[in-house]
């Protein structure tokens, strides 16, 4: 995955900040998966949609919701990774 470098710092701050129960539930808006790898499934195709818009520049990108999902799926990896 290649990404802007600020985008990527930016997510990875959040990191610290991240609660999975509570931030999952806000951005997927649905029953938090189970595990790493099933939240993995979820979040993927969500920033692919907002990478997309992103380099379209179109008006429905929203950095901050790109900087959250990718923040979840920084931690979700290391989750993934670990666990």
């Amino acid at each position: 995955m290649r990404r802007p470098g600020l985008l990527i710092e930016a997510a990875g701050h959040g990191t610290a900040l991240y609660e999975r129960r509570r931030d999952l539930r806000r951005m997927l808006r649905v029953a938090i998966p189970s595990t790493a790898r099933a939240a993995l499934e979820k979040l993927l195709p969500i920033e692919a949609d907002l990478e997309k818009r992103r380099r379209e520049g179109a008006t429905s990108y929203s950095l901050t919701r790109h900087v959250d999902i990718l923040t979840a799926l920084l931690a979700e990896a290391r989750s993934f990774r670990t666990g």
